[in-house]
């Protein structure tokens, strides 16, 4: 999974477009965007994730000889076009946002600024990176919130669609905010928290539950969570666990951390009950682990209830994001050099939401520098400047008459699009995926409760600079005149 060459995980009408330029003798610079259209799952925001694994196949892009054999094989390419590609490399600059920030639709996530042919090739890779980790990733930190402080586990290895989707995606459900991983390949990757108990399995394959609990408790002295739910909950499971408890209390080797799991049947009801029985027992520290395909509404309505659950353990409805299984990021053509200045192109479409922003762009996030939350996202031409010491009059692209004026010296701006690759170079050094994890911590921090809840959230400003906004209409104005035009000539 790791050491496997991706440089043909790319869709087939790539390399024949790739083909058609170096046919035309077409390789000029261009920009291309990677964006999303609407936030997953209902959710008021996304994480950005991927990067890492985007930067490493950049890196090693190359198309190997078995793969120029390959491609020859299919008869579709000519010979000085396999052998351009056997001396194939990434030339161009990579712009993104750093994993595990907050974004919002429209605004570039990656920017590629190369020739044509190169920024062709890595369309559909870095597509999939970024789609599937931001996906995951939003999913996790909208599961976390939903458990509202407590632990959240991913554990959905067994249910995800494939190797590389049950590692990946456990690296950005960590990011997004669990405290670790049931997959132990993931966490060896990665270095994060591997995390687990036992399955009912191991239960059941001793004559009874007491002994089987004593031998998982003797084995792991001081980490000891019981599955309780394989026979009786309530009258088998929770009472072995507590004599279990008190035989290691009496024995002075209590553990430092120790509980119980419930994976079936009414959590609610059943962890209220276990607590009032552990409490009752005196080991009011026990904690109590919940599984049992949850996700973030089971979650708070469990919460809402006064569940007495305080880990939780998530799988399949978090590493399938099974209410939202495609993030739907799109990469897009934004501008073609010619004659040393990059010319803006736009995509049109009936639907007004795939209209596209054209230009050399950059994203800007502007803060209330009173309380440090995002007010906006400003997506404005790269050439603009800004300064927090002037004012700031920020209005909506689609509803033009919503303003927002900014005084100065009320708020504060940071440019989140940041250089990743220059000149095929990797200019740039991932942190750690806890480092990731972290960051993405006080990201979400910055957004607004209301932006934050999981049922109908209010939707973060994503604004267009006037520069920007005033091009665009151009090129759509002058579209329309030209299509008006041909149609008075009869063409």
């Amino acid at each position: 999974m790791t050491d496997q060459n991706l440089t043909l995980l790319t869709d087939f009408y790539e390399l024949t477009m790739m083909q058609g330029y170096f046919k035309n003798n077409t390789n000029e610079t261009v920009i291309f965007d990677a964006f999303y259209r609407e936030n997953p799952s209902g959710s008021g925001y996304a994480i950005c994730c991927g990067l890492e694994q985007v930067i490493d196949y950049i890196k090693n892009l190359h198309f190997g000889k078995e793969d120029i054999e390959y491609l020859r094989s299919l008869n579709m390419f000519d010979e000085d076009f396999l052998a351009y590609l056997a001396d194939f490399h990434f030339t161009g600059d990579i712009y993104a946002i750093p994993e595990g920030t907050v974004v919002f639709p429209m605004e570039p996530l990656v920017k590629v600024v190369a020739p044509i042919m190169e920024a062709q090739l890595v369309e559909t890779a870095i597509l999939n990176m970024v789609n599937h980790q931001s996906l995951i990733a939003t999913k996790a930190s909208r599961v976390c919130y939903a458990a509202r402080g407590e632990g959240v586990m991913e554990f959905g290895l067994r249910r995800a669609q494939g190797p590389d989707a049950g590692t990946y995606g456990a690296r950005a459900a960590v990011i997004g905010g669990c405290i670790g991983t049931s997959n132990v390949l993931a966490a060896k990757l990665f270095d994060v928290p591997a995390l687990g108990t036992h399955a009912h399995s191991w239960i059941m394959s001793f004559e009874d539950e007491l002994t089987a609990f004593r031998k998982y408790a003797e084995l792991y002295p001081m980490n000891t969570t019981l599955l309780v739910d394989t026979y009786d909950t309530l009258r088998s499971g929770v009472p072995h666990a507590i004599q279990v408890f008190q035989e290691l209390r009496d024995a002075g080797k209590m553990p430092a951390r120790y509980g119980i799991r419930l994976d079936s049947g009414d959590l609610s009801y059943l962890s209220k009950k276990a607590r009032r029985m552990l409490d009752e027992a005196g080991f009011p520290d026990a904690s109590i682990c919940a599984s049992s395909d949850l996700d973030e509404y089971l979650i708070d309505s469990l919460k809402t209830q006064g569940a007495a659950i305080n880990s939780w353990g998530v799988g399949t409805n978090l590493i399938t994001c099974k209410d939202c299984p495609a993030f739907g990021g799109v990469y897009k053509l934004a501008a073609v050099l010619e004659n040393d200045k990059f010319v803006p192109k736009i995509k049109l479409s009936e639907n007004p939401a795939k209209i596209t922003n054209p230009g050399n762009k950059t994203v800007y996030r502007i803060y209330d520098k009173s309380t440090g939350k995002i007010k906006a996202d400003l997506i404005a031409l790269t050439h603009e400047q800004y300064s927090e010491e002037n004012p700031l009059l920020l209005f909506d692209p689609v509803s033009t008459w919503k303003k927002t004026y900014l005084p100065a010296g009320t708020y504060t701006m940071r440019e989140i699009l940041v250089p990743v690759f220059l000149k095929g170079e990797c200019v740039y050094t991932s942190p750690s995926v806890m480092e990731i994890r972290d960051y993405c911590t006080k990201e979400l921090n910055t957004l607004w409760d209301e932006t934050r809840r999981l049922v109908n959230p209010q939707n973060v400003y994503v604004d267009l600079s006037n520069e920007l906004f005033h091009m665009k209409h151009q090129l759509l104005d002058s579209i329309n005149a030209g299509r008006m035009e041909r149609a008075n000539l009869g063409l």
